[in-house]
């Protein structure tokens, strides 16, 4: 399977959580909170498709964008819970979420891929559908 293909077919939010501090970050590229490419602008919710396969598994999806943005794999670990559908021109999109471990947020990590990590509360200018995204992702952290 194409690392591009799997790509084109999910997304991935990546958040970092201090558990001491409860600070809950998210990497925000531009104006959109989705690597690698931000949703299509017609994207709409879609209930999990019956045909999905394994164009759709998080571990690939994870695997294609820890290889194209040079992450360390051993440092995210994706949330289980966490699970969403975007209809779109080209078809169903997944969207997943994985939470960095490491200490402190890698800023440093992110910002050549465009990325910088804000809180939910500094996410004004993002689309609507991102910011639903990110209170889902929000609420499953926190709780």
């Amino acid at each position: 399977m194409d690392k591009h293909d799997i790509l084109d077919r999910n997304r991935v939010i990546l958040c970092h959580f201090d558990s001491y501090s409860t600070a809950l970050l998210f990497a925000r590229y531009g104006v959109s909170v989705l690597a690698p490419n931000p949703l299509p602008e017609t994207a709409s919710v879609i209930p999990e498709p019956s045909d999905a396969d394994e164009r759709y598994a998080p571990l690939a999806a994870l695997d294609a964008l820890t290889e194209r943005y040079g992450l360390d794999k051993a440092q995210l670990n994706l949330v289980d819970n966490f699970q969403e559908w975007m209809n779109s021109p080209e078809g169903p999109i997944r969207i997943h979420l994985a939470r960095f471990t490491t200490f402190e947020a890698p800023h440093a990590t992110m910002e050549p891929h465009g990325g910088l990590f804000k809180p939910i509360s500094q996410m004004r200018g993002t689309p609507m559908i991102e910011l639903n995204l990110l209170r889902q992702a929000f609420n499953l952290i926190m709780t």
